[in-house]
């Protein structure tokens, strides 16, 4: 019971939190797009594909309405200024696309993305590459601070440390970037292999494709009408980890997923009104950004059954059923429901609390679903301020993915208690919290005072009608030696990504 008003807790926080973003003006979504791809390295080794996957991504982008900024081979400064001309170009409630090829380098767990400038380092050097690049993070944190309404971050550049050179000591990192398990919210990242995996940027020395295996394959997916980010993403791994498989070579491409609701880039072509031709024009080619002009982003007309301010919703699976909260960009006087196309709809009711915006008792975002709702489609509907009735807009609920998504989102919130310690006749390591959000895993590995997670450990199956009980014929612990100072753990999810790798001491 503790969990679940912990839970509540943060439900609600959260959506307070949504309100305070939602008090803004409606904002039409525009799609901004930022790629970049270094090839000429001066003090590492050159590359030979990253400017053209970044072309090649550049007019794959514009295909799906972005407008798009193509830079390459940046030094230092000029990557500073492409941020720069990147944040000028996203307002709140865009859509902003990153996608970066070219060297990136993992130092204690942080990504830093290399231009074309960055001086040679050997060990112990491992501050001369963080002053000298770029940290992924902070990518994110601009676009967090543009308040943007979906962030979509694609990183090619998992290939061999660069800074490794015969018979010297390299800076202390591997090949591969650290995974993004802590992303905020609407955020969306994908990485071309997984962690410690290398990305090939050729399958054969007969393979004359311009692209990297992962840059032909996404590009790719990400036109095909009607998928949704998730099976992009998903699609592009099976592909790319089949085509490694024929040349003995493991890459797994991994994403993180942290949208709220499902993101389509090509899924709205199908049904969205034809914009007049004389309105229409031909796309430009893609442009050096140090010679930027203003920006100038077409606006994307929503598709006729949908709208911008369609609610979206948030899932919450607890010991009693499902709590679903909507969050819905207007002010409302009054929020109604029902389960698939017909029926009643049922009213929400009202917060004891007043709407700041409108000064009137506050809806009541959430609902309540059985433990046992099965698969449908909720249909939601909303009063605006002028009176008006908007909707009934669908939201799909699926309760098998929602279950998952849910425990995946719990885990990496509290991801210090995956493990805990205790004596009693001896050393004993607890794994209860992983056992409760079992749902969200494919695979437990621990380590035994080791870095390296190579230890499986045993999990009961999930069990979607009381999924965070524990069966009482399972040992939710490990017996371990007295001696033992560390114990590591490494997490790989149902959707196939992994998490960082975590060390717990006594």
């Amino acid at each position: 019971m503790k969990n679940w008003l912990s839970l509540r807790a943060v439900l609600a926080l959260g959506f307070a939190a949504s309100l305070l973003a939602f008090a803004a003006p409606a904002h039409a979504e525009k799609r901004v797009a930022l790629v970049i791809g270094n090839n000429d390295y001066k003090n590492v080794p050159k590359l030979q594909k990253a400017v053209n996957d970044a072309r090649t991504m550049g007019d794959t982008l514009k295909q799906l309405g972005f407008s798009v900024m193509v830079a390459e081979n940046q030094t230092r400064q000029a990557f500073s200024e492409t941020l720069l001309a990147f944040d000028k170009a996203v307002e709140p409630g865009d859509t902003a696309f990153f996608f970066y090829a070219g060297h990136g380098f993992e130092i204690a767990g942080q990504n830093f993305l290399l231009p074309t400038d960055v001086p040679a380092a050997t060990e112990g050097q491992e501050e001369l590459v963080r002053d000298a690049s770029i940290l992924a993070d902070r990518v994110i944190e601009r676009l967090q601070n543009k308040k943007v309404r979906t962030a979509i971050l694609v990183f090619d550049a998992c290939r061999n440390n660069p800074f490794e050179r015969s018979g010297t000591r390299a800076v202390a990192g591997g090949g591969g970037l650290a995974p993004m398990t802590q992303l905020p919210e609407g955020v969306f990242s994908v990485f071309s292999a997984g962690p410690r995996q290398t990305a090939l940027d050729r399958l054969s020395n007969n393979d004359d494709n311009p692209n990297s295996v992962f840059t032909r394959t996404f590009s790719k997916e990400l036109l095909q009408p009607g998928e949704n980010l998730v099976q992009v993403a998903q699609h592009t791994r099976r592909i790319v980890s089949e085509m490694a498989e024929t040349v003995s070579h493991k890459q797994i491409p991994v994403y993180f997923d942290q949208m709220v609701d499902d993101v389509f880039l090509n899924g709205a072509a199908k049904n969205a009104p034809e914009i007049a031709k004389d309105t229409a024009k031909p796309a430009a080619p893609p442009q050096q950004v140090a010679a930027l002009p203003p920006v100038s982003v077409p606006r994307i007309a929503p598709p006729a059954n949908d709208s911008v301010n369609a609610p979206i919703a948030m899932f919450s699976r607890h010991n009693g059923g499902w709590t679903v909260v909507f969050s819905i960009l207007d002010p409302t006087l009054g929020i109604s429901w029902r389960m698939g196309d017909a029926g009643e709809f049922r009213e929400t009711g009202f917060l004891d609390t007043l709407d700041p915006r409108t000064r009137k008792r506050m809806p009541n975002p959430s609902i309540e679903l059985a433990a046992d709702a099965p698969a449908a489609t909720i249909q939601v509907r909303y009063v605006d301020t002028s009176g008006e009735l908007q909707g009934p807009f669908p939201i799909k609920f699926d309760p098998e993915a929602a279950l998952i998504h849910d425990q995946r989102k719990i885990l990496d919130m509290t991801a210090t208690s995956w493990l805990s310690f205790r004596e009693f006749n001896g050393l004993l390591v607890y794994y209860t919290h992983l056992m409760s959000y079992r749902c969200a895993i494919r695979e437990v590995r621990v380590g035994i005072d080791s870095a390296v997670p190579d230890k499986v450990l045993k999990m009961p199956p999930c069990d979607p009608r009381d999924p965070s009980v524990i069966p009482h014929d399972a040992q939710p612990y490990l017996k371990l030696a007295p001696s033992t100072q560390f114990v590591s753990v490494e997490l790989t999810y149902r959707d196939g990504s992994v998490s960082e790798i975590r060390s717990f001491r006594r």
